[in-house]
């Protein structure tokens, strides 16, 4: 079995209470199931209470071989964030933005400095996407074009600090299949449009469903997150990043990132979120993935 789990931000007690659920106990210091894996979908850091409580949780579970950790969109920040630009500054920009985004991991990392470098070395270990023969995971988008570039491109699914920097050029086809295997698609709104997100910055960019076809969708629907005053008109295709979306017939997919609220549930009968807002007052769910037929509301299991 493989048990999949979502963003956790921070939120360590959350993780145990849910592992205990799932029936793993903890045996010389990771938490193991006689029958089952974990693959979590990225984003262990920033935002919650115990940052450094939950890497140590997950960490030990990937050494000891009880689970899988995919790379999300907080711990590539945060290498580019570190990462520092050979004419000064660094990769991802000492924005205000960017340091509130991190401000909770770099304080409970505060007089540790080693020890979290040593973690920002062990994101680099993890891969960006998972593949059997039943199913896929990723962080926030599974394209295929970009899946297939990234296997010729990066080392054994991995980023190394060379690809890191060259991640950081706009426009290249290596920025445009991290950006949105990590972060999603989104697409420009109409002009003069925009809304507040939930850390309050403006945004006239929205998040898509990158699993429906755009031909048939406005920009109500096909928005991930339902977002107050979009228009219920037809979506400008030549404002999307791309023409692929994910086929109904394809593989089974799991992912996180989108900060979703409710009872857990399926957008189609191969799409499968897992992040129901843990760090906003919500879920920290997982799906039991126990054989090769469909998708069944039964396998959430939440905390």
């Amino acid at each position: 079995m493989i048990d999949l789990i979502g963003d956790i931000h921070g939120h360590a007690d959350q993780l145990e209470a849910l592992l205990q659920k799932l029936g793993y106990t903890k045996t010389n210091g990771a938490y193991a199931h006689p029958e089952a894996t974990a693959l979590f979908v990225g984003d262990y850091i920033d935002r919650g209470p115990k940052i450094r409580e939950t890497l140590e949780i997950v960490k030990a579970m990937v050494d000891s071989g009880n689970a899988i950790a995919l790379m999300g969109n907080h711990e590539y920040n945060a290498l580019c964030f570190h990462f520092q630009e050979t004419e000064g500054g660094h990769l991802r920009k000492h924005l205000i933005k960017n340091i509130i985004q991190h401000y909770e991991t770099l304080r409970q990392f505060q007089n540790r400095q080693s020890a979290y470098e040593a973690y920002l070395e062990w994101f680099k270990t993890l891969p960006l996407y998972y593949e059997t023969d039943t199913f896929r995971a990723v962080h926030a988008c599974w394209d295929q074009h970009h899946i297939d570039f990234l296997k010729r491109t990066l080392v054994n699914d991995r980023l190394t600090d060379e690809l890191i920097y060259q991640s950081v050029e706009q426009g290249t086809p290596l920025n445009k299949a991290i950006d949105e295997t990590l972060k999603g698609k989104e697409m420009q709104l109409p002009e003069g449009l925009f809304f507040t997100d939930k850390d309050g910055t403006q945004r006239s960019e929205i998040r898509i469903k990158w699993w429906e076809n755009p031909a048939f969708m406005t920009y109500q629907s096909i928005s991930v997150e339902p977002t107050p005053h979009l228009p219920a008109l037809p979506v400008d295709l030549a404002a999307l990043p791309s023409s692929y979306y994910y086929p109904p017939t394809d593989k089974k997919v799991f992912f996180g990132h989108y900060w979703l609220k409710g009872e857990p549930s399926f957008f189609k009968e191969n799409i499968c979120c897992l992040d129901y807002s843990v760090a906003k007052g919500g879920k920290l769910v997982a799906y039991r993935l126990d054989g090769v037929g469909g998708l069944e509301l039964g396998n959430f299991v939440w905390v």
